[in-house]
């Protein structure tokens, strides 16, 4: 069965960082590119980045770029996203999910049938 377990969420203050982990289960993982998502309050769920099957390839959105990492490590079936320069903006419930229209990456393409529950963001002085 599918599986995405999201952790590493929590409150910090604008300008920390934090780094999410994205763990798969179920899945033969590095068949697919995998990206972060994110769901703001009153607000629709939006892409923030997503990285190629081997990692070689990674795509941000704009407000993202320069201040967040995406990365994973296939063996252990995790992608990590390494957030820097936190915002009060980056406050949502971040996501990962497969791509199954990697073209659409970072804004969409993902498989809406893989969402785990999301780990919160809180970024609040």
């Amino acid at each position: 069965q599918l599986q995405f377990v999201e952790s590493g969420g929590g409150l910090v203050q604008p300008g920390g960082s934090l780094r999410l982990s994205c763990t798969a289960s179920g899945i033969t993982f590095d068949n697919y590119a995998i990206g972060w998502f994110r769901q703001a309050p009153g607000k629709e769920r939006e892409g923030v980045s997503c990285i190629s099957r081997s990692g070689l390839d990674t795509n941000y959105i704009v407000s993202a770029k320069d201040r967040f990492t995406i990365s994973r490590d296939n063996a252990k079936k995790t992608v990590y996203l390494q957030m820097n320069s936190l915002e009060p903006e980056d406050t949502a419930v971040y996501y990962c999910a497969r791509l199954l229209n990697p073209s659409q990456c970072p804004y969409g393409g993902a498989d809406n049938g893989s969402w785990g529950q999301g780990t919160q963001v809180t970024v609040s002085s």
